[in-house]
C-alpha cells in the first residue's frame, strides 16, 4: 500500500468522516487507479468507501456481505449499530426526510438556500454543495409535530443528543442542521418513495409553514409510529 492510501484509510478510521474537498479525498474521487487501490484494500477488511455527490463528506461502512457475520443473522440483529432504539431510528428518518429530501431537490435544480428563483443558466453550473443548499429545521416545530409520536420531549432530547454525537445532525440554538453522516448513511433510492408516499406522506402534502400542532396532526393523518421507519435501510458504520 502506498503512503497516500495508508494515510487516507487511517484518517477515515480515526476521524470517521472527511470532507470532499480534502486533498486525498478529492484524489480518491477523481483518480480511478487510486480509488481502485483504496477499494481493494478496504474490501479485504470488509469495508467500503461511502460517498455521494449530494454530501460534503465521505465515510467508511461495512460491506453488506460482512454485516451478518459481524452482527448475526438479519432476523436477530437491529439494522443499525449506533445503539439507537426504535424511536431513535424513527427520529433519524424524520430528520432525514425533512432536511435531506428538500436539500437534494434544491441541488438538482441548482438552487442555493438563499435563492428566491431559478436562474435559467443554473443547470450549467456545478452541483451546489450541501452546505450551500441544506436548510435546518426548527427544534420547536419538530417537537410540536412529532414529540408525541417519538417519546415526548425528554426522550426526543436524548435521541437528538445521540444523533448529534454520532454526526447525523448538528445543533445551533433552536435549529437542527445536517451533520456529516445524514446524507451518507441512509439509502435514499429505497427510502425516498417509502417516506414521501408512506410514513410521512401527510407532512409532505402540507406547506411547511402550515404544520399543525400535535392534536390537529393526529386528526388529519394516520399516526406516525416508530415501526414505520424502523426498517429504514442504512449502511453500517465502522
Amino acid at each position: 500500500m502506498n503512503d497516500d492510501s495508508q494515510i487516507l484509510i487511517a484518517r477515515l478510521l480515526t476521524h470517521h468522516n472527511l470532507r470532499r474537498d480534502d486533498k486525498l479525498v478529492k484524489r480518491v474521487l477523481s483518480d480511478e487507479l487510486f480509488r481502485a487501490e483504496i477499494d481493494a484494500r478496504l474490501l479485504a477488511c470488509g469495508l467500503k468507501l461511502l460517498d455521494n455527490v449530494y454530501a460534503d463528506h465521505v465515510t467508511l461502512a461495512l460491506t453488506r456481505a460482512i454485516e451478518p457475520k459481524i452482527f448475526g443473522a438479519r432476523d436477530v440483529w437491529q439494522n443499525n449499530n449506533f445503539g439507537l432504539a426504535r424511536d431513535g431510528v424513527a427520529l433519524l428518518v424524520v430528520l432525514w426526510a425533512q432536511i435531506i429530501l428538500p436539500k437534494r431537490e434544491r441541488q438538482e435544480t441548482h438552487q442555493h438556500a438563499e435563492d428566491d428563483q431559478n436562474d435559467m443558466f443554473d443547470r450549467d453550473k456545478p452541483l451546489p454543495r450541501a452546505e450551500d443548499t441544506s436548510i435546518g429545521i426548527s427544534y420547536k416545530a419538530l417537537l410540536a409535530d412529532f414529540g408525541d409520536k417519538l417519546g415526548k420531549k425528554t426522550r426526543m432530547d436524548m435521541n437528538l443528543g445521540t444523533l448529534t454525537k454520532l454526526g447525523f445532525i448538528e445543533r445551533r440554538g433552536d435549529v437542527l442542521l445536517e451533520g456529516p453522516l445524514l446524507d451518507l448513511m441512509m439509502d435514499t433510492d429505497v427510502l425516498k418513495e417509502r417516506i414521501i408516499n408512506g410514513a410521512l406522506a401527510d407532512v409532505f402534502k402540507r406547506p411547511l409553514a402550515a404544520v399543525a400542532p400535535p392534536a390537529a396532526y393526529e386528526a388529519q393523518a394516520e399516526p406516525f409510529e416508530a415501526s414505520d421507519a424502523f426498517d429504514a435501510p442504512t449502511d453500517t458504520a465502522t
